[in-house]
Parts: C-alpha cells; sequence; structure tokens
C-alpha cells in the first residue's frame, strides 16, 4: 500500500531533524485532531522528547507568527492550507494532515498527506498519526484506540479501507451493527431522546415521542430502567430500526442510520466510540480542549469533567436547532443561507449545519450556508450539502473563492467547508455567496 511506503521515510526525517531539539506541537480543536495530539503527545513522551501543545480552532496566520522560533513545529490535522506562512519559519516544520493540499515545495516543510500519494487513501488525522507512531515504535500498537476514535469522530467509519482494517484489527475492539444512535451504552430512552445525529422526526428532543417509539417496537423496561443499545437482542434491534424507518420520509435511506457500533475498552470498561467521540468534540467546541486531551489520556478526573460539559452541550445543540427553526434565513433555488447571529456558539454552527444536512429538512443536494458570530469581530460560516448523494459542486472551491474576493480565512474538505471573515464583511458576503450559489446552479 503507497501510504504504508511513506511512512518510513517520513519517520526517519522527522526523528533526525528533530534530534536534540525541542518540539512545539500544534493540533486542531475537533475530535480528530485531539485524539492525533493524545497519539503524538504519548509517542513524543515515550522518546523523552522535550515538547509544548497548543490546540488551535483554525491555524491563521497570527498564529503562525506566534510560534515559537526555537522549536521544530509538528502540526497534526491542520497546515495544508498555510504552507506559505509556513514556509517563511526559520524552523523545520512538519504537516501531518488529510486536508485537500495545494503542494508546493519548501526547503523547511515536511508533508505527509495522502493527497500527494500516487495511491490516495482517505484516512483522517488520527489514523495518519497512528501509523507514524507506530512506525517510530511497535510499543505505541497501544494507541490504536484512540485511532479508531479520531476515524469515528470523522465519519469515516463506513468506509473500511485496507489501511483502516489493519488499524482496527490492532484494537480490542468489538464491532456490532445497529442503530446510530449513541450513547449506545446508555438506557435507550436518554439515547433516543438526546440524540441529535441522525435526527429521528417526532423522538430526538421529545420525551413522549421516544416513549412511542419504543412501546411500538415492543421493547419494554427491566427492572424500571430501559436496556442499553448495545444489549438488544438481534429481535429487538430490527423491531426498533422498523419503528425509527416508519417515522422517516421515503427519501432518507436506511445506510444513514444503521451501521457498525465501534465498542472499545476505555476506562476499564467497554464504552462506544461514537459516544467518546462525541464528547470530546462537545469539550472543544465548549472550548474546554484541556478536558478533552486528558479524556484521551485517560485522566478519571477529566472523565468526570467531560461528562457534565457533554450535558450542557448537548443543551446548546438542542438550543441551536430550536432557534435555527424559528429563525429567517435567506432561500434560494437549492441553497438556503441560515443566520445564527449572536445566538448561537461559533464553535458549534458546523455541527448544526452538519446535523441539518443529514436530517430530511431539505431536499438531497441543497447546500446549506450557516453563519454566526465570534467574540472577535469576526463571522464563522460553514457549509454542507445537504444528503449524501455525490455532486460535482466543490464547497471549498466556494469558500477559498469567498476568502479570495473579500480576505479571511477557508478550510475544509468538497462536501464539508467553511471560512472566518470580517464582520464588516457581512453584507458583502451575503450579496457575494447568493451569486456564486445562483450562477453555479445555472452551470450544474
Amino acid at each position: 500500500m503507497m501510504i504504508l511506503k511513506n511512512i518510513e521515510n517520513f519517520v526517519k526525517i522527522l526523528l533526525e531533524k528533530t534530534e536534540g531539539k525541542k518540539i512545539h506541537l500544534v493540533s486542531h480543536f475537533d475530535t480528530d485532531g485531539i485524539t492525533s495530539a493524545a497519539i503524538f503527545s504519548k509517542t513524543l513522551e515515550r522518546l523523552n522528547k522535550q515538547f509544548s501543545l497548543k490546540i488551535l480552532k483554525q491555524l491563521t496566520e497570527e498564529e503562525i507568527n506566534l510560534f515559537p522560533k526555537d522549536k521544530a513545529i509538528i502540526l497534526l490535522d491542520l497546515g495544508s492550507n498555510s504552507l506559505e506562512p509556513l514556509s517563511k519559519l526559520d524552523t523545520e516544520v512538519f504537516i501531518i494532515d488529510h486536508h485537500e493540499i495545494d503542494f508546493k515545495p519548501f526547503d523547511n516543510l515536511h508533508i505527509f498527506n495522502p493527497h500527494l500519494f500516487e495511491e490516495y487513501e482517505n484516512l483522517c488525522g488520527a489514523e495518519l498519526a497512528f501509523l507514524i507512531s507506530k512506525n517510530i515504535s511497535e510499543e505505541n500498537k497501544s494507541l490504536a484506540y484512540l485511532a479508531v476514535i479520531g476515524m469515528v469522530g470523522d465519519t469515516m467509519e463506513k468506509n473500511i479501507t485496507k489501511t483502516r482494517n489493519s488499524i482496527l484489527k490492532e484494537t480490542k475492539i468489538k464491532i456490532k451493527k445497529g442503530l446510530l444512535i449513541y450513547p449506545s451504552t446508555r438506557p435507550l430512552d436518554k439515547a433516543l431522546e438526546y440524540n441529535s445525529h441522525p435526527f429521528i422526526p417526532g423522538v430526538t428532543g421529545d420525551s413522549k415521542g421516544t416513549y412511542e417509539l419504543l412501546r411500538e417496537a415492543n421493547i419494554e423496561k427491566i427492572n424500571k430502567k430501559y436496556k442499553a443499545l448495545i444489549d438488544l437482542s438481534e429481535p429487538e434491534m430490527k423491531s426498533l430500526v422498523t419503528a425509527v424507518m416508519l417515522r422517516l420520509s421515503s427519501k432518507e435511506k436506511k445506510s444513514n442510520y444503521i451501521g457498525n457500533l465501534y465498542l472499545i475498552k476505555f476506562f476499564n470498561k467497554i464504552e462506544d466510540a461514537r459516544e467518546i467521540s462525541a464528547m470530546i468534540n462537545a469539550c472543544s467546541r465548549m472550548d474546554q480542549s484541556g478536558i478533552a486531551l486528558m479524556l484521551c489520556l485517560g485522566n478519571n478526573s477529566a472523565r468526570k469533567k467531560a461528562e457534565k460539559v457533554y450535558v450542557k452541550y448537548r443543551q446548546a445543540i438542542i438550543s441551536g436547532l430550536k432557534y435555527i427553526d424559528k429563525s429567517k434565513k435567506i432561500q434560494g433555488r437549492e441553497f438556503v443561507i441560515i443566520h445564527g447571529k449572536d445566538k448561537i456558539k461559533d464553535t458549534i454552527i458546523g455541527t448544526l449545519t452538519s446535523i441539518l444536512s443529514f436530517s430530511s429538512t431539505y431536499p438531497d443536494g441543497t447546500i446549506l450556508i450557516s453563519m454566526t458570530y465570534t467574540d472577535n469581530e469576526q463571522i464563522k460560516i460553514s457549509a454542507r450539502i445537504s444528503g449524501r448523494k455525490e455532486t460535482n459542486r466543490n464547497l471549498k472551491e466556494l469558500m477559498d473563492s469567498i476568502v479570495y474576493s473579500i480576505g479571511g480565512e477557508s478550510g475544509g474538505h468538497k462536501m464539508a467547508a467553511g471560512c472566518t471573515i470580517k464582520k464588516e464583511n457581512e453584507n458583502k458576503f451575503i450579496e457575494l455567496i447568493k451569486k456564486k450559489l445562483e450562477f453555479e446552479l445555472i452551470k450544474v
């Protein structure tokens, strides 16, 4: 496999160029970035390397200029869109990332990105970090569970590639097919009511609707409590799936709601990787990335704190969805612009847009543009395409073109991208995005 052939050379350069040097580790603040940071923190610790660590929402030129000049820089799950400013640093820079990249060779930049390989394989940042870590030392095989959490966090678990399968085999993981709701290890009534992704009409956020669903599925309480999803028998699981499918529109695909539950050993008990991933993500989105990192590294105190943050995060998501439902929107042919103003936290606007894109709220192919204010006089913008159908539209190119015209920072993928612009450019952005989307639709 091409990706495995490239690792050995990258690791050799990494170890040579950082010999006797202090390291500054920089990672993205989502689940993939946090698990990548946990993998590399443990790896560097086992190498007895001195290092500092910073978790970022976004890699800006301002942040890059603040990097220490006397340390080698290792970037995880970010950096591919910042080659020019990174090349100006007077130090060695290592980029381990899976985002799309416009490659240019620079003497001080060393890049490990699947997009640069002849045989592209779609792996997340945590998986890349783990493969490199394992190549450094077989002792790091024990960190495979973090790669699985990162993979689930980046919603890549449905596409089991050869390399991904080899990572799964490194873990003591159980895989069970079932309804893709979490927490699958908690009582089913609460899991269904508070689950927001995938969104189940008449059930998500509705306790009465939840009990009606369970009654239809003939699932009853045992000792005054419902079973957890992972404890359901095969007939019970089938019955529950049928009851959920009856509540969905005809266009919704069963595959969006059914899939593998990845059960890992975490804190000495069986946990749903999707739930741990969501907990990590919640901490970061609520500005508690330090707790998320310590959770990944097995800190008991962090686990308790993370659970409390997770409750607040879920409440914020439900409140955000309710606000969006009632808010005025700019609607065009096959696109919708949603404005959270100062009512929705900038760190959760992307999550809310993703939830809407996977729900049946908008027809497949609808481009969703969500925006909200940040604390520093900027606007955070998230773009998604509703549904899971393949499309010729490229949201990353759309966001890049906006930033090129009015300034700001952009990044992401074809189906999920975003940007940050100055608040003073709000009206310019709305007019420009409307023109671009209407023009794109005419071309399509």
